[in-house]
């Protein structure tokens, strides 16, 4: 098992929980992005630095899923691609992406994507507090409970 990090859009302080829980429970963490990202080290953590272009870390990270992973994204289609793998995926906000509820939250997310196509988007998350990184946390530690469980 290992933990797969969307690391252009992981905030420094989820991230940071991600490596150590790594450490802790002495998994491997890798983390994509297409640029180095300050902060990714030690012994149970990997930076994949991809090549620029669309997707391309999005497509080593899938290249990477094998099933029970858990995968750290927000990127939804991408959630969806990880999901087919076998992969457990949650959000830096706790939320839990599964095989029952991916359809619909894509879905929820082509139309948002539709409304801003048309000028019409609505305004973005608020910024990355202790809440949400306490539900990071809480969602984090529920979901690799229940993978080692397995």
């Amino acid at each position: 098992m290992k933990i797969l990090v969307d690391a252009d859009s992981c905030p420094k302080d989820a991230r940071g929980l991600a490596l150590r829980t790594a450490a802790r429970l002495g998994l491997r963490a890798v983390f994509a992005a297409n640029r180095p990202i300050p902060g990714i080290a030690g012994e149970h953590a990997a930076m994949e630095i991809c090549p620029p272009g669309e997707n391309s870390a999005d497509d080593r990270l899938v290249e990477l899923a094998a099933a029970g992973d858990l995968a750290i994204c927000r990127d939804i289609p991408l959630a969806k691609r990880l999901i087919e793998k076998g992969a457990a995926v949650i959000d830096d906000r706790g939320r839990v992406f599964n095989r029952k509820n991916i359809g619909e939250i894509l879905s929820l997310r082509n139309f948002m994507v539709g409304l801003a196509e048309n000028g019409l988007g609505a305004e973005r998350a608020a910024n990355y507090g202790k809440k949400e990184l306490k539900a990071f946390a809480d969602s984090l530690d529920r979901t690799l409970t229940a993978l080692l469980k397995k």
